[in-house]
């Protein structure tokens, strides 16, 4: 694949968006009849919701999932037709900007039910809303408690358009846990109190667990990007972002010589370092630091894994390059993530999840997006 890329770019985050559609579409085969939305929150996972959220509708894609009322706002101005939804509910204040935005907050207690129904009131007419039960993960929720409340006092209800009732699993990931059917359970039986209306309970993991967990609608976010965080099999995606940095020098080290802040690793062998512009500052995690006896990250030199080798700094990464065939030259670029070296590898090096490295992708590197039907 060749970029093109300012000359003084340090790196570059590539984001393929015919990848990225192509998955929406592989999902939404998956889970037909239901309909197959899309989580967009945190700037579309760290890949930038200005493309993402275009290339999604082009495919087809009718409904969408931000976390804030501003998140919310920037959605409808590159979307006017979507149906959009807001998890983070109904924050104080927040009225005036959702009603503008034409987007639903999805509920979950009954102080946003009631203060969402008195701006239906006062508008004079029935406002868009989902609202989430709490159905085992014991965070944000109605419980069985409020479902009650509702239930019997219908009034709270009906200045809202309930557009969907929705839960979230807390165990998907892992297809044996046996919280997830306790969870659909409590889901059944807590939405059946409630006035009808269409009902979501899977994200990317719930999907993969048969269609007893897909209802009408289902929520991808982090499979859409290429994730693979399932551990019953693998989810029919493919990756979409590929991140790569520069070399700035190449430096050649004696046995003995150390490398990096505090010294932590010392060459056991006369070597070849590469110097590369890439650090914390650019989401590669301090925690892929390494220490002589102990393993950190690495990054891919020619399709080569060269091991990291020092501390991670804010701006610079170092590699040990002594074993990689041929020369490593000032302005070569190396991979961080992309064929060879997946989100979750990176994740698990750093001894964190996939979602963090994608949402940590700093600003500094330029950024190129490939396809998308534009």
């Amino acid at each position: 694949m060749t970029i093109e890329l300012p000359p003084e770019a340090t790196g570059v985050i590539i984001v393929d968006l015919d990848a990225l559609t192509a998955n929406w579409r592989a999902l939404a085969d998956l889970v037909a009849p239901a309909e197959c939305a899309a989580v967009v929150k945190a700037d579309a996972y760290g890949l930038g919701a200005t493309e993402v959220i275009p290339a999604l509708a082009r495919a087809g894609c009718r409904t969408f999932f931000v976390a804030t009322p501003e998140e919310g706002r920037a959605a409808r101005l590159l979307n006017p037709d979507a149906r959009l939804f807001a998890l983070d509910g109904l924050i104080p204040g927040a009225e005036e900007l959702l009603i503008a935005a034409d987007v639903a907050p999805v509920l979950s207690n009954l102080d946003e039910v009631a203060a969402w129904s008195e701006a239906a009131k006062r508008l004079g007419r029935r406002l868009p809303a989902a609202l989430q039960i709490d159905s085992g993960l014991n965070r944000l929720g109605l419980s069985a408690a409020d479902v009650k409340t509702l239930a019997a006092r219908p009034a709270l209800l009906s200045a809202l358009e309930l557009r969907l009732v929705m839960s979230h699993l807390a165990c998907a990931d892992d297809p044996a846990h046996p919280q997830n059917a306790k969870q659909r359970a409590a889901f059944n039986k807590r939405r059946a109190l409630l006035p009808s209306a269409p009902a979501s309970l899977a994200a990317s993991d719930g999907l993969m667990l048969g269609a007893t967990y897909h209802y009408d609608l289902v929520r991808p976010g982090y499979a859409l990007y290429g994730g693979q965080a399932f551990q019953g099999g693998p989810t029919p995606v493919s990756p979409v972002v590929t991140v790569r940095a520069r070399v700035l020098q190449v430096r050649t080290l004696k046995t003995g010589d150390s490398v990096g802040y505090s010294a932590t690793w010392q060459a056991a062998r006369p070597s070849r370092i590469a110097v590369v512009a890439a650090g914390y500052a650019d989401g590669f995690a301090r925690a892929l630091s390494a220490a002589s006896g102990k393993k950190g990250g690495a990054v891919l030199v020619g399709g080569a894994r060269a091991p990291v080798v020092g501390r991670v700094s804010m701006d610079l990464i170092t590699v040990d390059v002594t074993d990689i065939e041929g020369e490593v030259a000032r302005g070569d670029l190396v991979t961080l993530v992309g064929p060879g070296l997946t989100i979750e590898a990176m994740g698990k090096s750093a001894g964190t999840i996939g979602y963090e490295v994608l949402t940590r992708l700093g600003p500094r590197f330029a950024r190129r997006y490939l396809g998308g039907g534009a």
